[in-house]
């Protein structure tokens, strides 16, 4: 990454710019936290998953096809770090994005596998607060990519759930007081980086939205993982063919 120094005090003193030997992008790009998701989307994309450049410690696909230039960046955990990943995207000209991730459902309507479309993430990680954040707290997606994943899920025949995230940086302090006080606001499940995601591509006038699949289970207050389930598996494959069609399309 390069970075230049700004007189204007609004603005951050360090920020990433754009360089001579900064990629060709293109408009589109999916932020997938996960290895095997990346992995897996190389594989349906057609992507060689040899060939990628290095950006900061995660890897940057750059596919090219007769209809669509995108790019894909991956793997990556936590608010802090995503929020660099995207900055950076944007000042290399992206402007569309989806993020692909897992979650831990705290609605006991979600269960292991399935699909949620977030309307919205309550902010409860550090980022976000050194950018512009709603007054109610909660961050929310572009609707024009929320708009248009639930036109391809619901074209796909996928079901699935939309409404509020929790982002969180304690993934270990995910406490039963907190379970309980997200249940009463309905809150559908949790995970790490979204409303900062949501936060950085408000401010920074550009799209965003977001795809998860259920990994685990904590709305009993009891941790049940579900990594290796078929039907999770299954759910992930589903959730990257439709990205596909959507970023091709």
């Amino acid at each position: 990454m390069s970075c230049r120094a700004l007189q204007n005090r609004s603005e951050g003193i360090v920020i990433p710019v754009r360089q001579k030997n900064s990629p060709n992008l293109g408009l589109v790009a999916v932020m997938v936290s996960s290895q095997a998701d990346l992995s897996l989307f190389c594989s349906l994309t057609d992507l060689d998953e040899e060939k990628y450049r290095n950006l900061f410690v995660s890897r940057l696909y750059v596919g090219n096809t007769v209809d669509a230039e995108f790019a894909v960046v991956g793997s990556f955990v936590g608010a802090p770090y995503a929020a660099m990943l995207l900055e950076t995207l944007i000042a290399w000209g992206v402007e569309r994005f989806i993020f692909f991730g897992w979650c831990g459902a705290i609605s006991h309507d979600v269960k292991i596998g399935d699909v949620i479309i977030p309307t919205g993430a309550i902010i409860d990680e550090g980022t976000s607060k050194h950018y512009h954040q709603d007054d109610d707290g909660v961050s929310r997606p572009s609707s024009y990519i929320l708009k248009n994943t639930k036109k391809a899920l619901t074209k796909a025949g996928l079901t699935f759930h939309e409404g509020l995230i929790w982002s969180t940086d304690a993934i270990y302090r995910e406490t039963s007081e907190k379970v309980k006080y997200y249940q009463e606001k309905d809150v559908l499940a949790v995970e790490m980086e979204l409303s900062a995601l949501f936060t950085v591509g408000k401010f920074r006038n550009v799209q965003m939205g977001g795809i998860l699949v259920v990994s685990d289970e904590l709305s009993t207050l009891t941790w049940q993982p579900g990594f290796r389930e078929q039907r999770f598996k299954e759910s992930r494959k589903t959730v990257v063919e439709v990205i596909k069609e959507i970023i091709l399309s």
